[in-house]
């Protein structure tokens, strides 16, 4: 991991051309081009709730230490994904896109990006988060939208959801019809492979449709399986794509998990930060049962 990944708790001031520039690696720095607004009685619940997510993720104020640095890398990773695989100024997709975080730092890198999410009532929130007006806002569930109107895209980009539909291969099936030639996927999610995971492969499921009132469940409550190194291979092979990149990241201290939370504000950030490149560094398979997050990066095979 180099030292852009590193969590800061006050990103510091810096030029949005100095950002992804030369090694074109991602900075933490560009957290700090997400505005926070002032938090008003009279919102939706659903902006309450982004809010709250975004204060514990983003913003000053949040308690869960182990929780924002989980976040910080995992999107740290994805950026750095995206900037290594696609020219500058393509065309994004923020695929179930939220309170619209990684969509305002593609926007930020120059990217021409894409927000979607099945709930278009985050639309106006996310928009009190920036001033830029060159991102694209496209709601509803992309794969029912005529292919006209959706268009391609250079890299798509999906965070955390795959392990809340219950045909994972024919998610990344539709996914890659969205690509652009050339283009790519970049996922994370979950660790199937990580020791404390009690959730069923899906390869052992003889009826993946008996999940599927499950789908789309915010949060852990509703992830359904979590894919284990292997199924990413055949997943992939079985939508007429290639995996470029697996990674394992996130060691259950920088998530503050197995009541490391209680240690973890009084650990210097340094120190935290060394032990998981030291777990990222004990091979492919213990890394893969230690880390609780997968980043996988995808392309078509020619």
């Amino acid at each position: 991991m180099n030292k852009n990944l590193a969590i800061k708790d006050t990103a510091a001031s810096t030029s949005a051309a100095s950002i992804g520039s030369g090694s074109r690696t991602f900075s933490t720095d560009l957290f700090a081009r997400i505005k926070q607004p002032a938090l008003q009685s009279d919102w939706p619940q659903s902006w309450k709730d982004s809010y709250h997510h975004d204060i514990n993720s983003v913003w000053p104020g949040g308690r869960e230490l182990g929780y924002r640095r989980a976040y910080h890398n995992r999107v740290a990773r994805a950026m750095d994904a995206v900037l290594r695989t696609t020219r500058p100024g393509a065309r994004v997709l923020d695929l179930a896109a939220a309170q619209g975080n990684l969509t305002i730092m593609l926007a930020e890198l120059g990217y021409r990006a894409t927000w979607n999410d099945l709930r278009d009532d985050l639309i106006d929130y996310v928009r009190l988060k920036t001033d830029r007006t060159d991102i694209e806002f496209l709601s509803g569930n992309l794969f029912d939208l005529p292919p006209q109107q959706i268009g391609r895209f250079d890299a798509i980009v999906a965070t955390e959801i795959i392990e809340h539909v219950a045909h994972p291969d024919r998610f990344l099936a539709q996914l890659a019809s969205l690509l652009a030639p050339g283009g790519v996927i970049v996922l994370t999610s979950p660790n199937g492979k990580y020791f404390r995971n009690d959730l069923p492969r899906f390869s052992d499921c003889p009826d993946p449709s008996l999940f599927e009132a499950m789908q789309f469940k915010p949060d852990s409550d509703g992830h359904i399986f979590l894919l284990h190194p292997d199924e990413w291979v055949a997943l992939s092979a079985m939508a007429g794509l290639k995996v470029v990149a697996l990674e394992f990241f996130n060691n259950p201290l920088t998530n503050g998990h197995l009541k490391t939370r209680f240690i973890l504000p009084l650990l210097p950030t340094a120190l935290v930060a060394g032990i998981e490149r030291l777990t990222q560094g004990l091979g492919p398979h213990l890394a893969a049962r230690l880390h609780l997050q997968a980043l996988a990066v995808l392309e078509p095979v020619l």
